[in-house]
């Protein structure tokens, strides 16, 4: 018999708050976390806005020892250890040293190692001087070092997992962590994903023409989903994590429930039928929502919210005719949705962890977030959905049901169904 699986903490790493008080006022009030990088008109790239959060490696010292702390430089493993830790301790739980927890997993993702962490080491190299690497290196530039880190802090002994699906990681590594529970696997998991975008990575999709380049002079402005002042998209960088369980283990230690995910699923449209590594097969996505409702038992006019990947690009037009189809419905009829990259830019990675946050906030505090920017909808969208759902200042709405959804590079989608607990 399938096991319920609820959410019982959070924790968060987001350009535009680096905790769940100030995360929830950004997002309430369309508070934008884009800001403008001199190092990126230095560098001479088109785009030189990013979504960085306000962190310094400092902010880990009371939660990592003295000695993991020295020499760690990676900041995509640090937003990970920072996020998941305060989940860890939101779902009421305690950091303990001596005991290994066999009922309890973390699936984590990432993109790719730090590459300042793997440029220093090269140079290192380079200049001879390889015995100054350190001890440290090899565990920050292995894409499993965020897991790593994460599950020996909290001694966790059940499946540690290191997923990576590019921008669909994050709701993949919480589909799996929900399959694993539901199929009595494990009791508790940790799950999440982070992201830190250098220069390099940044440089890498700036090359592509992928970005937004016309607003370096108002940073807050870059980010525009579902817009046809839409110019590419903000890359972004942070951190996700939530502790979801088994409904019986949360109900018999007495823990707080969020929410409760009633269904999921993952999938590939195989870069075929219009798939490629850049842009998801209609009908794969298509399948994906239609896979989680069914897993969720419910209808698709069930759906109050659409927590979209809306990316401020052209795929966001496609996005939604893939909604329209997959739901059967259109117009006013139509769910509300909005998209968090509005205010943070896109995560990548990361994307899906703290988009889902968001919309577990949405479900407890009853309210639909703003789409700032949208100033000047996509015609093609609202031919297919009407444009009060697509909220443009903050609605107070008892909201039941969200659909969250993620698409990633090499055409992978994932798709998870979340619900007030009742």
């Amino acid at each position: 018999m399938s096991k319920r699986v609820v959410i019982t903490g959070l924790g968060v790493i987001s350009p535009n708050g680096t905790n769940i008080p100030d995360f929830l006022h950004a997002i309430q009030n369309g508070v934008s976390g884009i800001r403008f990088v001199p190092q990126y008109e230095d560098l001479k790239f088109n785009c030189q806005v990013t979504g960085t959060p306000e962190f310094e490696m400092e902010q880990l010292r009371n939660y990592i020892t003295e000695t993991s702390l020295y020499g760690l430089k990676g900041k995509g493993i640090a937003y990970g250890i920072k996020a998941a830790l305060d989940a860890w301790m939101d779902a009421g739980n305690e950091i303990v040293s001596h005991e290994t927890l066999w009922d309890t997993g973390c699936i984590f993702g990432s993109s790719v190692a730090d590459t300042d962490v793997i440029k220093n080491a090269i140079n290192r190299v380079d200049a001879k001087e390889s015995k100054k690497l350190g001890s440290r290196v090899v565990e920050q530039i292995m894409n499993s070092g965020v897991t790593a880190y994460i599950s020996g802090r909290l001694g966790i002994g059940n499946r540690v997992i290191s997923n990576s699906s590019a921008c669909a990681t994050g709701t993949q590594a919480i589909c799996m962590g929900y399959e694993y529970i539901k199929n009595g696997m494990a009791k508790r998991m940790v799950v999440g994903s982070s992201e830190y975008v250098d220069a390099y990575v940044f440089g890498a999709f700036d090359s592509m023409r992928v970005l937004s380049r016309k607003y370096n002079d108002a940073p807050e402005k870059a980010s525009r989903p579902m817009s046809m002042s839409a110019g590419g998209f903000v890359p972004g960088s942070g951190a996700g994590a939530l502790v979801i369980e088994d409904l019986d283990h949360a109900l018999a230690r007495g823990a707080k429930i969020y929410a409760e995910i009633l269904g999921g699923s993952n999938n590939s449209g195989g870069q075929r039928g219009g798939g490629t590594m850049t842009a998801p097969a209609s009908e794969g996505v298509v399948r994906c929502i239609q896979e989680a409702i069914t897993d969720a038992g419910i209808g698709p006019e069930r759906i109050d919210l659409i927590s979209g990947h809306l990316t401020a690009t052209v795929a966001d037009k496609f996005e939604i005719q893939n909604w329209t189809k997959a739901l059967g419905r259109k117009g006013d009829d139509f769910p509300m949705v909005n998209s968090l990259k509005s205010m943070i830019g896109h995560c990548l990675s990361a994307a899906g962890s703290i988009e889902m946050v968001a919309a577990i906030l949405q479900l407890e505090h009853g309210f639909v977030h703003p789409n700032i920017n949208l100033e000047d909808p996509n015609p093609e969208i609202i031919d297919l959905i009407s444009e009060n759902n697509l909220p443009k200042k903050m609605v107070n709405k008892d909201i039941n049901v969200i659909a969250k959804a993620n698409f990633g590079f090499g055409d992978i989608n994932a798709c998870l169904i979340i619900s007030k607990y009742n």
